[in-house]
């Protein structure tokens, strides 16, 4: 009985301990939640995957410079022996000139045992490809650092949007507290036959909106921390919290205007997409470029008429060697204007590269100073909406009291309660758009690598 009690206790108790591990908060800050995105996000790791892929290929191209070695070894069994005609008087003095006698050539079996070598001396399309595989290593390189920013710029802007309705949250919690108690001092008028019904209608309404406002937004933040989560390759089980204030500073330093974006991650790939493409033409032009190889082998060769000889220590398993080696050069003379068709479109490709980048260029330098526009006028919005807002609530808290003080009617106590909603709709709108706009800056002057590093 005293073990079946003692056990019952420790699974309670144990069961208390799951509940509450399960139940536990895990509190991420906006840094956290970049690295870990970084980490587990499936582009990410796409990429780093091909960036490995090539640096694995990169091999594959260098292997046509190195020496290849092969040892063959065959036996064949000559059923019917291949036959020749020679000319009879040159074996048997006497037969007239020109008899021609049928002659057998070659042995039963035969078996061979070669070793052979081959090297490129110079291929310069082969030396090519190298620093071609080479350069798409290094691109590869870029997309996963890309790849990171990219995700880093969403999860951040994910947040920025989860602290911006944490702090609605509150604001409509304080609304919905400020309400109730107004609804309250309303209904103790009415019940003292001083108020009128209809105010005491008003609040209620206004109190069943708030209500209804506090649950869309618990909805909505639910699920952009699910969606953090999701990003984060989380349980969605598991509960999070945003430890970052809305108000926190993402850029170190007030921003500068730039024009000089060729550190940027995006410009370096098409830089490199663009030496690719001035590669491949090497590739291509180098084709009418003359090869030369040396090749050699060294064998054994065994004829035998009986297969079993092979196996006998004797005299007559006989193995001749021989051994040759080739120098090898080879010029294209002709090729039907196939390369010459390539090296046009390798030509197209490098101009496009071209286009692209300097498009580029000019697109950073334009969303850059957008960038700093919205940056420079969504801050000064920010402080004046929040003056705006203490401004606001400080007009309905003046106007709560004259209402309890009857020196106030209903319908001007609404119409503040109307004006506090709207500056606090306006205050979390450039709040939410100056995070905006800090963001946009840092992932265009790559400063955005300070919440993943």
């Amino acid at each position: 009985m005293r073990r079946t009690i003692f056990s019952l206790v420790l699974f309670l108790i144990g069961g208390q301990m799951l509940i509450a591990q399960e139940s536990k908060t895990t509190g991420l800050s906006l840094q956290e939640c970049v690295q870990m995105a970084v980490k587990k996000n499936i582009n990410v790791k796409t990429a780093r995957i091909d960036d490995e892929k090539n640096r694995v290929k990169k091999g594959e191209a260098l292997a046509a410079l190195l020496p290849k070695v092969n040892f063959n070894s065959s036996l064949t069994d000559n059923i019917l022996l291949p036959t020749t005609v020679i000319d009879a008087s040159k074996l048997s003095p006497g037969t007239p000139a020109g008899t021609m006698m049928p002659l057998q050539m070659g042995s039963h079996y035969s078996a061979n045992a070669v070793l052979s070598i081959s090297q490129v001396i110079y291929n310069q399309t082969a030396i090519t490809a190298v620093k071609l595989l080479k350069k798409y290593t290094d691109m590869t390189g870029l997309s996963v650092e890309k790849a990171s920013e990219d995700i880093a710029f969403e999860v951040a802007k994910l947040y920025a949007l989860g602290q911006t309705t944490a702090e609605q949250r509150k604001l409509i919690d304080k609304n919905i507290l400020n309400t109730e108690r107004l609804r309250d001092i309303t209904k103790i008028t009415v019940d003292n036959g001083i108020g009128k019904q209809v105010d005491l209608d008003r609040v209620n309404v206004n109190l069943e909106n708030l209500y209804t406002q506090q649950s869309n937004t618990q909805a909505a933040q639910e699920q952009q921390l699910n969606m953090i989560k999701y990003m984060l390759d989380l349980p969605l089980d598991q509960n999070i919290a945003l430890t970052d204030t809305a108000g926190m500073q993402l850029l170190k330093d007030e921003p500068k205007l730039q024009s000089d974006f060729s550190n940027h991650v995006t410009i370096r790939l098409l830089e490199s997409q663009k030496e690719i493409s001035i590669l491949n033409k090497k590739v291509i032009t180098n084709g009418y470029l003359p090869t030369l190889s040396l090749s050699g082998q060294a064998a054994y060769q065994g004829l035998q008429e009986k297969f079993s000889t092979y196996f006998k220590n004797s005299s007559d398993n006989k193995w001749y060697p021989y051994a040759n080696f080739t120098v090898t050069l080879a010029v294209p003379v002709f090729d039907g204007f196939e390369k010459k068709s390539k090296a046009r479109q390798a030509n197209l490709d490098i101009q496009k590269a071209q286009i692209t980048l300097e498009s580029t260029k000019e697109n950073f330098s334009m969303n850059y100073k957008n960038a700093m526009n919205n940056y420079t006028n969504n801050k000064n919005t920010v402080r004046r909406q929040k003056q705006n807002l203490d401004l606001a609530e400080k007009v309905y808290q003046e106007s709560t009291l004259k209402y309890r003080e009857g020196m106030a009617a209903m319908s001007s106590l609404l119409q503040d309660e109307m004006s506090l909603s709207s500056a606090q709709g306006g205050y979390l709108t450039a709040l939410y758009n100056f995070k905006e706009a800090e963001l946009k800056i840092m992932s265009l002057n790559g400063e955005i690598k300070n919440l993943i590093n």
